[in-house]
């Protein structure tokens, strides 16, 4: 069986001149792939006690409810501002060049609740750390937070240093 980096194709010069983009598009599109990649976040919970997995909009729901499905956990969706029917609480944080907002249902986390977050990538680790502000703010405790694929060269780990953090795939570069 192939290595999970052996389906991920990477794009030089995209979206600008020197970055290598890595598309995990292409895992989804392989039933190998995706099953590795499911495999691969699920071996990361092992002897991990928690409660819920959330995921983040959008490939953190493609990675997390089958993981969620899998272990029979519930999944809480943390999306983008304005895209929940119920009462949220919500989390701004930078982009590279401006903001942006998450939410999440307030009833989603219950005080106490062991919390797994996934999503695809982890770059600058924004995102992520948004979600476990929502989790933590609703009494929740993040326990560990995976992702598929990490660009070890944005840093992310340093932002996010005291969770505990797997990466499938770590990409040196940015």
């Amino acid at each position: 069986m192939k290595k999970l980096e052996e389906y991920v194709t990477s794009i030089p010069d995209f979206p600008q001149k020197g970055i290598i983009f890595r598309d995990i598009t292409s895992i989804l599109q392989d039933a190998d792939g995706l099953q590795l990649a499911i495999d691969s976040l699920e071996k990361f919970l092992e002897g991990v006690d928690f409660d819920v997995i959330a995921g983040t909009e959008s490939r953190g729901f493609i990675f997390g409810v089958p993981v969620a499905y899998n272990l029979h956990k519930p999944f809480v969706p943390v999306r983008k501002k304005g895209k929940l029917p119920r009462e949220t609480v919500s989390q701004t944080y930078d982009l590279e060049y401006g903001s942006a907002t998450i939410e999440m249902h307030k009833d989603a986390i219950k005080p106490g609740d062991r919390v797994v977050l996934v999503d695809d990538l982890m770059a600058t680790g924004g995102t992520i750390e948004a979600a476990a502000k929502l989790v933590e703010q609703l009494g929740g405790k993040v326990v560990k937070m995976i992702f598929v694929m990490e660009l070890a060269g944005l840093k992310g780990r340093e932002r996010l240093k005291g969770y505990d953090i797997d990466s499938a795939i770590i990409y040196e570069g940015k």
